[in-house]
């Protein structure tokens, strides 16, 4: 079993930056891959980003790329999303997910567990 708690989230204004933590229980943490998720009102849970276990691969969303950097720290048993340049078509609760496989994945029915979520939300 795997517990995930996001943190991070906040109001921000457009152009502004956010950085969001993912800290996981267990001890084979380093073995998940992990994900971003975010789900506006109304809206399907979309991909954001993914990082492999070692972190050595990573994915992310055309709508994020070059904004937004993924990264992780096994030792600590977190992960992170870097949120640059925000624009208000961010504003999502974004969950982190992890997998039992060490490959990263985009799709939400690749992953196993899941966070409660956290709010972001940028003005505009």
């Amino acid at each position: 079993q795997v517990q995930l708690v996001e943190s991070g989230g906040g109001l921000v204004q457009a152009g502004g930056s956010l950085r969001l933590s993912c800290a996981a229980s267990g001890r084979t943490f380093s073995s998940y891959a992990m994900g971003w998720f975010r789900q506006a009102p109304g809206k399907e849970r979309e991909f954001v980003a993914a990082i492999s276990w070692t972190g050595g691969s990573t994915d992310y969303a055309d709508s994020v790329k070059g904004r937004f950097t993924i990264s992780r720290d096994n030792a600590k048993n977190t992960m992170y999303l870097r949120m640059n340049s925000l624009k208000p078509e961010d504003t999502a609760v974004y969950y982190c997910a992890a997998r039992a496989r060490p490959v990263n994945a985009v799709l939400v029915g690749s992953y196993d567990y899941w966070g409660q979520g956290t709010q972001v939300t940028v003005s505009s």
